[in-house]
C-alpha cells in the first residue's frame, strides 16, 4: 500500500476518533475534535498532492479517497446537527441536501464505471469539498464571533453542493442514456 492510500486509510480511522471526542462528555472534546477534523482533512490534500506529483494514483485510491472524504464530512455534518452547547445549529435540511447529493453522484460515478466511463472530480466538487470543511471547522470553533462567517460557509457549502451536482449531471449526461 503506497503513502496515499495509507493517508486515506488513516482518514477514515480517524473518524470514530473524532465523533468519540465531538459527542462524549470529555474536557475540551469538541477541541480535540477540532484538532482531529483539521489533521483528517489535510490528509485529504496531501494524499492528493503525492498521488499526483509520484504518479501513485491506484484503482484503490481512486475508490477509496472519496468515500474517506463523504465518512469525515458526513460523519461530521451529522453529529452537528443538534451538537450540545452549539452556539450556531447546523440545519438538518443542509446535511439532508449534502448527503443526497453525495448518493446521488456517486450512484452516478457507478453507473458511468459500468459503461466504461470516468468522471474525474470537477472544480466545482472541489470547492465543495473545501466550503464543507471550512464549514465545519468554524461550526467546530462554536463561537459568537464567528457566527456571520460559519453562517455564510453554510451557505456557501449548499450552494456549491447543488452546483457541483448539476455540473456533474450536465457534463455527463451520456451516461444517462440507454
Amino acid at each position: 500500500m503506497n503513502l496515499p492510500n495509507k493517508l486515506t486509510m488513516f482518514r477514515i480511522i480517524m473518524v470514530p476518533v473524532f465523533i468519540v471526542f465531538l459527542l462524549c462528555p470529555i474536557p475540551y472534546g469538541r477541541y480535540a475534535a477540532l484538532a482531529v477534523f483539521i489533521l483528517a482533512s489535510a490528509t485529504d490534500f496531501l494524499d492528493g498532492y503525492i498521488a499526483r506529483k509520484y504518479n501513485l494514483i491506484t484503482d484503490f485510491g481512486k475508490f477509496m479517497d472519496p468515500l474517506a472524504d463523504k465518512l469525515l464530512c458526513s460523519s461530521a455534518m451529522i453529529a452537528l446537527i443538534n451538537a450540545p452547547g452549539s452556539v450556531i445549529s447546523l440545519p438538518a435540511v443542509v446535511v439532508i441536501i449534502i448527503t443526497a447529493r453525495e448518493f446521488i453522484i456517486t450512484g452516478f460515478r457507478t453507473l458511468a464505471v459500468e459503461k466504461g466511463i470516468v468522471i474525474a472530480a470537477s472544480p466545482w466538487g472541489k470547492a465543495k469539498t473545501v466550503f464543507q470543511m471550512i464549514m465545519i471547522i468554524l461550526l467546530l470553533l462554536n463561537t459568537e464571533a464567528l457566527k456571520i462567517p460559519t453562517i455564510c460557509a453554510v451557505g456557501a457549502a449548499t450552494v456549491l453542493t447543488i452546483v457541483s451536482a448539476v455540473d456533474y449531471i450536465m457534463k455527463n449526461k451520456s451516461v444517462l442514456k440507454g
